[in-house]
């Protein structure tokens, strides 16, 4: 099995982001996508209100190390120095206090401290997350994790949305995943955005969380064809069942 996925290095990563990479002017490749404008160039406070992370993260995306503390919570499981408003939005939507949360939980949790994320994303998120012996649920270590991660996502789609729409273009995620290292072919792209298509002739953008979706998805495929591909040359042995095993999660149908 061969893929040209341009450039990735060699560090694992767990289910996560990628590092946000310093400011650059080199352009990716042109894949037959023609931006309109110029991208605007201001960055400072012209996202809508409410597009902090739960009020904790800097305009980089990270939470600031000084709003860590140690947790007090009574969940054993939390990280030490866990931040204690991720404890909180945890403990809000744990009603039965079992120490997991499920989808429409996690939905919950996601949506009133920050966005509105659909089903299928939250879905998708849990299952990459979750222990490999639960079931769609995540505990607070998951949790904690997948905030973080969430986090590192923000730092990247504030980047990359040039003009602060509060959405991402077609343009504006090549840009976006190029940036991080996933040089996507223009048909991949665009069979990747044909999922947030509605039917229509109109342009498709993504919200923050269809933009992770995206994100996640990429990220996830090349992870798992890296282990494969032990030279890094862009090709890679697969039998039938490890295709099959590393594709499939990412197509089901979360919904």
């Amino acid at each position: 099995m061969s893929s040209s996925y341009g450039r990735y290095n060699s560090q694992s990563y767990a289910p996560s982001a990628p590092e946000l990479p310093p400011p650059s002017n080199h352009t990716p490749p042109n894949h037959n996508y023609t931006q309109t404008s110029p991208p605007s160039s201001n960055y400072n406070n012209n996202y809508p209100h409410g597009y902090s992370y739960g009020g904790q993260v800097s305009s980089s995306g990270y939470p600031p190390p000084s709003s860590y503390v140690s947790s007090s919570s009574g969940y054993s499981d939390f990280p030490p120095g866990t931040n204690p408003d991720v404890i909180r939005s945890f403990q809000m939507v744990d009603r039965d206090r079992s120490g997991f949360i499920d989808d429409r939980e996690l939905q919950q949790a996601l949506s009133s401290s920050f966005h509105n994320f659909n089903l299928r994303t939250i879905r998708l998120l849990i299952f990459l997350f979750k222990h490999p012996q639960e079931s769609l649920r995540i505990g607070p270590k998951e949790f904690t994790e997948l905030w973080s991660c969430l986090g590192h996502w923000r730092g990247i789609f504030e980047r990359y949305d040039k003009d602060r729409s509060g959405k991402i273009d077609p343009l504006e995620l090549r840009d976006a995943l190029y940036g991080i290292g996933y040089a996507v072919p223009a048909s991949v792209l665009q069979l990747l955005l044909s999922k947030y298509s509605d039917g229509s002739s109109r342009r498709v953008e993504l919200g923050f969380d269809s933009f992770v979706e995206c994100g996640m998805i990429i990220k996830g495929l090349t992870d798992k064809f890296k282990v494969k591909d032990k030279r890094y040359s862009g090709s890679a042995t697969l039998s039938y069942d490890e295709f099959m095993s590393m594709v499939l999660p990412f197509l089901v149908s979360y919904d």
